[in-house]
């Protein structure tokens, strides 16, 4: 199957973030041509560290398959996996990586480092890149705008009262 439909789904993850308020990421895993596992950040909602779209979507596909070995199967995100998610997508043994935005500033998939092809490891995965990369690209730009604009009012606001 094209890997723009799943990417398509992981964007609608990424949009469930947007409205609550959290940094727009999302993920699906898919096994077999079936979404088995669905995430979207949740670190601020569940005030966890560790509730990235990726942690949280690799779980369900456990729960899915009954077991942590996720092998065959291929996880769509749209940004760039951090390093503790990329570590968690090699334990995992996932098979690919489709990823639609680069992260120079955090990501482990090769921007700053690259966990899951380092060949030290007891897993490598496969990685491909710019998966719908404007519109994976767009939804984080328009949360990061809409954060600034929303400081830049309350600082404005906080300076009115003074």
């Amino acid at each position: 199957m094209n890997p723009d439909f799943f990417m398509k789904e992981a964007l609608l993850e990424a949009k469930k973030a947007f409205d609550k308020g959290e940094v727009p990421v999302g993920a699906v895993i898919v096994k077999d041509g079936n979404i088995i596992g669905r995430g979207h950040n949740l670190t601020e909602t569940k005030k966890d560290p560790t509730a990235h779209a990726e942690i949280l979507a690799i779980k369900q596909a456990a729960e899915s398959v009954g077991g942590w070995r996720l092998l065959d199967c291929d996880l769509y995100v749209t940004v760039e996996p951090c390093a503790m998610c990329a570590g968690a997508i090699v334990l995992a043994r996932i098979n690919r990586i489709y990823i639609g935005a680069m992260d120079p500033k955090a990501g482990a998939c090769g921007s700053l480092m690259n966990i899951p092809q380092d060949e030290r490891l007891n897993h490598y995965v496969k990685i491909h890149t710019g998966i719908l990369e404007n519109d994976c690209q767009q939804i984080i730009r328009e949360f990061f705008q809409a954060l600034r604009h929303k400081k830049k009012n309350i600082r404005q606001s906080n300076q009115e009262e003074n």
